[in-house]
């Protein structure tokens, strides 16, 4: 009886990702078939992380005013 053999690792080929502003490159990836097109909705060039943008945090049900009233005083993120 003849064994199939267990592949370590998962298929990696190329795709190509297009970012927020139409820009286009081939990258290998585990991610969909050969050949797929990955459109991203966030990148580095739109996300406040990488662009020093400004965040609104929402508050939904008041956790953020519980954290502040708990933890408020601690002084973390002040100068």
């Amino acid at each position: 009886m003849a064994r199939k053999e267990a592949t370590a690792h998962p298929d990696y080929h190329f795709i190509k990702v297009v970012m927020t502003d139409g820009t286009e490159y081939q990258t290998r990836s585990t991610w969909g078939k050969e050949g797929d097109t990955m459109t991203l909705e966030i990148d580095p060039r739109t996300h406040p992380a990488w662009t020093g943008g400004n965040q609104q945090l929402l508050d939904r049900g008041g956790r953020v005013s519980r954290f502040n009233s708990r933890f408020g005083n601690l002084g973390f993120g002040k100068k």
